[in-house]
């Protein structure tokens, strides 16, 4: 799940938005089955409502971009940096918690 919440950033920020789509759901997926600490899930599913504005936005838009990179406001991948940068915190909080010995 970090890998997922690394990827996603570097994945707008490069202008392959529309493939973020893959360790977004990689994460939720990941969170969903494996991850019991609920400040994790909500990190994710923030991550995924921020991630998935701009692509409703995008697919509904008749007049829209080719690509989701094209067509996504500078606002929304802040947004999902943002998100992201929440998640690994969390991640972070959540495995050191688990350590308590270290």
């Amino acid at each position: 799940m970090t890998f997922a919440a690394w990827a996603v950033p570097l994945l707008v920020v490069g202008q392959f938005a529309l493939l973020a789509v893959l360790p977004v759901v990689l994460a939720l997926v990941g969170a969903l089955r494996s991850v019991r600490d609920r400040a994790v899930r909500r990190a994710v599913f923030l991550l995924a409502a921020a991630y998935a504005a701009p692509l409703v936005v995008w697919l509904v838009r008749p007049d829209g971009a080719q690509s989701l990179s094209k067509d996504m406001q500078p606002g929304f991948a802040g947004l999902i940096v943002a998100a992201s940068a929440v998640l690994l915190a969390t991640l972070h909080r959540a495995r050191k918690q688990r350590r308590p010995g270290r």
